[in-house]
């Protein structure tokens, strides 16, 4: 039986504000240094990225929007992941800021513009594999729990054909690259940290999957790579 998703609370409208906009032009607001290109190409895609990938994803699966929206609300979401979900954002969050600091205070020298570049397609990479995992899957939930009120079923198409969590893998790529963008090498510790607590989500969540939801083991067996084909 299919339950009414829950209304989206204004709590959650300016926690997103926050995350989804404020967040993205930390470097710059923290900085002020208004003429740092990479800054604005980081925030504009970040955050058109974020856009486009929920547009297109409401088309195809128009309940999605408010099943992420309404994380933490539902009672049978795992308890770790309460965590490691707030610990992400956190993560996540000072990606940028440390990103500003070290550019208002000078502390790292920067990258040759080749290796920006590089890294600027990695991120729009990362993004890329993100947004397709997310249309594809209308089980794509903020939160990791097995959705019965929504008919939950395995996912095996588009990127669920190469690895398990591509939407994992996509937040990684990007995470992991954004500090060279940004001429960070501070960065890299949050950045880091964050990858670390991605790489434990995924594993903690595949586990969650092939217990409780059916078909999942079969499908491990299909797909045998959580997040870099070839390695785990």
């Amino acid at each position: 039986m299919n339950i009414k998703p829950k209304k989206i609370s204004p709590r959650i409208v300016v926690l997103l504000l926050i995350l989804v906009v404020v967040v993205p032009f930390l470097p710059l607001l923290i900085s002020w240094h208004w003429d740092w290109w990479e800054a604005w190409v980081y925030a504009i895609t970040t955050i058109l990225g974020f856009a486009l990938s929920r547009l297109l994803a409401a088309r195809t699966h128009p309940d999605i929007i408010a099943e992420r929206a309404n994380f933490h609300q539902h009672e049978n979401t795992k308890p770790w992941d309460k965590r490691l979900t707030l610990l992400g954002f956190l993560g996540g969050g000072l990606v940028p800021l440390v990103a500003g600091l070290d550019a208002l205070y000078d502390w790292s020298p920067p990258y040759s513009l080749p290796l920006k570049i590089v890294s600027l397609i990695a991120i729009l990479a990362g993004y890329a594999l993100g947004s397709y995992a997310f249309i594809e899957n209308s089980f794509f939930s903020a939160e990791v729990r097995i959705q019965a009120d929504r008919g939950h079923r395995v996912v095996s198409s588009g990127p669920y054909r190469w690895i398990r969590h591509p939407g994992y893998a996509g937040s990684l790529l990007t995470t992991l690259v954004i500090p060279l963008f940004l001429d960070s090498g501070w960065a890299f510790l949050p950045s880091v940290f964050s990858v670390v607590l991605l790489v434990i989500r995924t594993k903690l969540e595949d586990k969650a999957l092939t217990d409780e939801l059916e078909g999942y083991s079969d499908y491990t067996r299909r797909v045998r790579f959580r997040l870099l084909p070839g390695v785990w």
